[in-house]
């Protein structure tokens, strides 16, 4: 019964403390409409969630995150390097289709977050059988080597994590 009135319950805490941080406040009914927000919202929202999460290997997560974060400074600073010191027409946007093994829909949620997250990239389009996504790039000089990085870096680990 309770696991069917609040289907995740990490999910509803969380929602339930950024409803009072954003109000500031802990006065009674703020807390009991973030309460009631927070138990109605994944109830109205699971549908839209894709699979349950099996996550098998919480170390790998830990080494992803880890990665991405290092990446995701490595991504800025290069960015805003090029953005400062080159014309546009030194600048190599372009489109990248990878090809992906990874197939788990929690694992790709993951990849596209990481990737949207990433300066200098962005999540275009998923095929429709999951094999390939189409991937915008701000500067690549070599598109090979772009992909496989994503690969080795982040598809593997996701793999690893979800489908292991």
């Amino acid at each position: 019964m309770m696991r069917r009135l609040i289907p995740s319950p990490p999910l509803t805490i969380a929602l339930w403390v950024v409803w009072l941080l954003l109000n500031q406040s802990l006065h009674p009914a703020t807390m009991l409409l973030g309460a009631l927000l927070a138990v109605a919202v994944p109830l109205l929202t699971k549908g839209l969630r894709p699979a349950t999460v099996r996550m098998r290997r919480p170390l790998a997560a830990l080494r992803l995150l880890r990665l991405v974060m290092a990446d995701l400074l490595v991504s800025a600073l290069g960015v805003a390097r090029a953005l400062l010191t080159r014309r546009t027409p030194q600048i190599h946007s372009a489109f990248v289709r990878v090809p992906l093994d990874l197939r788990d829909p929690n694992g790709l949620a993951v990849l596209a977050m990481i990737l949207c997250l990433t300066p200098g990239t962005a999540w275009a389009e998923l095929a429709v059988d999951r094999s390939q996504l189409l991937l915008h790039v701000f500067d690549v000089d070599d598109e090979s080597d772009l992909i496989e990085r994503i690969k080795l870096r982040y598809e593997t680990v996701l793999m690893e994590i979800f489908e292991s």
